[in-house]
């Protein structure tokens, strides 16, 4: 293993490393940020005398609301908020990583098994990317590992994707010589959060973090998704892309987001399938009669969003290529609609007194006058909404969302061109 940079000696190499990355613009203050890493990870283990460094993003959904769980299409982009690690080798069987603010979690490299006291903990999410690399023939050692984060919590940019494509690009980087390319990477993150972790999801978060830039993903075949590259400058366009903190708590919903892919499983089961991207539509739409009976409306019209999102993502694929932005804020809009309407994941289930969703998406619309475009952003129900908002109305309309939810809630993000990735 390559540890090659020092602490004390080499942080130019570092600073140098991070105005690439981060751009003339943020190297001040981003190398600031990576000094306390340092520090954090000397205070929480010892000095060290070599360490790695790296760093991965959040990921904001663009389309393609809950679509990959059913092998269907996204366009998705790594943000400008990040988690980043320093890493330093500890010379024993383990792995313990400190994430400032958190318990540390210690993971015993000999003890790679499912732990089920371990569900819902990020101490699963590394033992289970720590023994699918095993698996491989990798040869593991013990590091020590300090973590912060820039990305919002609860605020739909998946901290915790971020949090997988981390711990896999150290992995990968330090012990299998960089073997996995960054779609890998995002199946291996995939495979501990459904495996270790215990949640059924989908690899949409993942891809968005791993892969870096703005990428539209077929997932028809999940085990080898197609990734394409979208070129697009959205403040070019004149447009700022703003994620709204609703205020919702994602507590006691489980169910709620859970709901979304049994009642699709329900008409997939109809058909003899898995997944609703193997129904043909026509054939779907001819057993709407016996759907009904058989998963209910709720299911039906869920259905009815997914079939229509996956065209909307290729919609807005090609409107950013040919430079129809207006276009594309149109689609934008539709999937906001249909995600209200048939997927139903703005308003929890007999949620009266609380719709924050709802209402911050109301606030939207009322501040954008018909410009730009807002929509509910990730698994829904409570978290974030997204909004375009043209530049010449930025101030007025993040005065006017923290005026009602308060302030700080409304987070102008830039898409980063660059993924999971290893500064030294």
């Amino acid at each position: 293993m390559e540890y090659q940079f020092s602490p004390a000696a080499d942080f130019a190499k570092l600073e140098e490393a991070v105005a690439r990355l981060y751009g003339p613009a943020e190297a001040a203050r981003q190398a600031g940020r990576y000094r306390e890493l340092l520090r954090g990870l000397e205070e929480a283990f010892g000095p060290k005398e070599r360490a790695a460094v790296f760093s991965a993003p959040g990921r904001t959904e663009i389309g393609g609301n809950h679509t990959d769980h059913q092998h269907g299409r996204v366009l998705a982009g790594s943000v400008d908020l990040d988690v980043i690690a320093a890493v330093a080798p500890n010379g024993e069987r383990v792995i313990r990583i400190q994430s400032e603010g958190f318990p540390m979690d210690v993971v015993d490299l000999d003890d790679l098994e499912i732990h089920p006291e371990e569900y819902n903990t990020s101490g699963s999410i590394i033992r289970g990317i720590a023994a699918w690399f095993q698996r491989q023939g990798c040869r593991l050692e013990g590091f020590d590992a300090y973590t912060t984060s820039s990305v919002l919590k609860g605020s739909g940019l998946s901290s915790s994707a971020a949090f997988e494509v981390l711990v896999g690009n150290i992995i990968n980087s330090l012990f299998f010589g960089g073997q996995c390319d960054s779609v890998r990477l995002a199946q291996i993150g995939q495979y501990a959060e459904n495996v270790y972790f215990g949640k059924p999801s989908g690899l949409l978060d993942q891809m968005g973090s791993s892969v870096g830039g703005m990428v539209a993903i077929d997932f028809q075949d999940n085990a080898n998704p197609v990734v394409e590259k979208v070129g697009f400058d959205f403040s070019a366009a004149g447009h700022a892309l703003c994620i709204i903190d609703s205020g919702a708590d994602h507590a006691d919903l489980t169910d709620e987001y859970a709901a979304v892919p049994n009642e699709l499983k329900e008409i997939c089961a109809h058909f003899g399938k898995s997944v609703l991207r193997e129904v043909p539509e026509a054939e779907f739409t001819a057993a709407l009669p016996v759907l009904r009976l058989k998963a209910g409306d709720r299911a039906v019209l869920r259905a009815i969003h997914i079939y229509a999102e996956n065209r909307r993502v290729a919609g807005e694929v090609e409107a950013l290529r040919r430079g129809d932005f207006e276009a594309f804020l149109a689609l934008v809009r539709a999937s906001g609609l249909s995600s209200w309407r048939y997927l139903q994941n703005v308003v929890p289930a007999g949620y009266t007194h609380h719709q924050e969703v709802a209402l911050a998406l109301s606030l939207c619309e009322q501040l954008l006058d018909g410009r730009g475009a807002c929509r509910v952003h990730g698994g829904g129900f409570a978290g974030t909404v997204q909004a375009f908002v043209p530049l010449d109305m930025l101030e007025g309309f993040r005065a006017g969302m923290e005026r009602v939810l308060g302030p700080g809630v409304c987070h102008v993000l830039t898409i980063r061109p660059v993924g999971g990735v290893r500064l030294v």
